[in-house]
């Protein structure tokens, strides 16, 4: 196990000095902190967009295509897709653009997210109005609960039912909860997906297969991944403590932060760039619930150590905070037990400040 040492991930910097590129969006953005962003999406525009666009057009045939499409998958689903993946579960949380600017806010949603495999809206709808509100107990459609966490068949089963039934269970829970602002929003987004999918295979099939359904299929076993990780170690005495934290990881550097998840449950609403201050503040809480912490790791690790019951890697990778554990073998006892299936739901509420946080971005 590791000590405690100093935090290496993004905080915010005061900038004093701007761009005239930078002051033109800051007279639209409601936080410059948010300022990364913009630059993000600016890449997104002039490198995955008009490529694209030219890849749909008859200019390319044959090998020229495929040469063409080679450094578009590159940007598109390897460069940018977990920068923009995660860049929008920000924007979710908390509004980029301000109030008579959203229109900007709805062309990332509709334009940009088919390029990187999201369908309009359901990420917001899934993420916000049902998966923070249930905090994987067993009514979020993508709870872990009743899956044996170290088991690659059980990620399989777990994944498989996620294609073929996540937008039913999605859409049944918002369904019976009466929220149908929200389940109309996931039904527009993800059936006018599907439509203009089939109404662009008529326009240029091996385009539509790669550029949209493919990224589309990628982006949801990846999310899919990514939550199991988070959620993968769940005290079978307080199911509500279900997530971790990442730290000191490259991976916190270009995904802003999405390492801290348990701090993120807690506190959702919070900017990223304060969440390694909040994770200091709150260590001794975390220490005292054994919430894990692992350094230098991130949620592919994580994964791949599960499935190879790989404890050991896992333990060396573990912060041991306040010395909540006396040994390895303890440390790797207690992760064990977390990982066993949950099946049966208890009795629990969802955390009121998550309750707060979607009644803040509903709108």
């Amino acid at each position: 196990m590791k000590a405690l040492t100093t935090i290496t991930d993004p905080v915010y910097i005061p900038k004093e000095n701007f761009s005239s590129y930078e002051r033109f969006w800051l007279r639209y953005m409601n936080d410059k902190r948010d300022l990364p962003f913009i630059h993000l999406l600016t890449g997104i525009h002039l490198l995955v967009l008009p490529i694209a666009i030219l890849l749909y057009t008859p200019v390319l045939q044959g090998w020229y295509w495929w040469i063409a499409y080679i450094p578009y998958f590159y940007f598109s689903q390897l460069y940018f897709k977990g920068r923009f993946g995660l860049m929008l579960h920000c924007i979710s949380h908390r509004k980029l653009f301000k109030k008579n600017f959203t229109w900007i806010y709805h062309w990332i949603i509709w334009c940009v997210c088919p390029f990187f495999g999201h369908t309009p809206e359901t990420y917001f709808v899934h993420h916000m109005a049902m998966h923070h509100v249930e905090n994987n107990m067993h009514d979020d459609a993508s709870s872990t609960l009743n899956y044996r966490r170290d088991s690659l068949r059980g990620f399989i089963s777990y994944v498989t039912r996620f294609l073929f039934l996540g937008f039913r269970d999605t859409f049944m829970y918002l369904f019976t909860k009466k929220r149908k602002k929200f389940y109309m929003r996931l039904s527009y987004g993800e059936i006018s997906f599907y439509l203009f999918c089939i109404g662009m295979c008529f326009v240029n099939l091996q385009a539509t297969l790669w550029i949209f359904i493919i990224p589309f299929v990628f982006a949801r076993i990846v999310m899919m991944l990514g939550n199991w990780a988070q959620h993968a170690f769940v005290d079978p005495e307080n199911p509500e403590d279900n997530t971790i934290n990442c730290i000191n990881t490259k991976y916190n550097q270009i995904c802003w932060n999405d390492g801290y998840h348990a701090v993120h449950h807690n506190r959702p609403a919070l900017h990223y760039t304060e969440i390694p201050v909040e994770f200091m503040k709150n260590k001794d809480k975390y220490a005292a619930d054994k919430i894990l912490t692992f350094d230098g790791i991130h949620y592919l690790h994580i994964f791949v150590w599960l499935m190879t019951k790989r404890y050991d890697k896992l333990a060396a990778n573990l912060v041991n905070v306040n010395n909540m554990f006396a040994s390895d073998e303890e440390a790797i006892a207690v992760m064990q037990e977390r990982t066993r299936k949950i099946p049966e739901p208890g009795i629990y509420t969802a955390h009121p400040e998550m309750k707060t946080s979607l009644n803040m971005t509903e709108a």
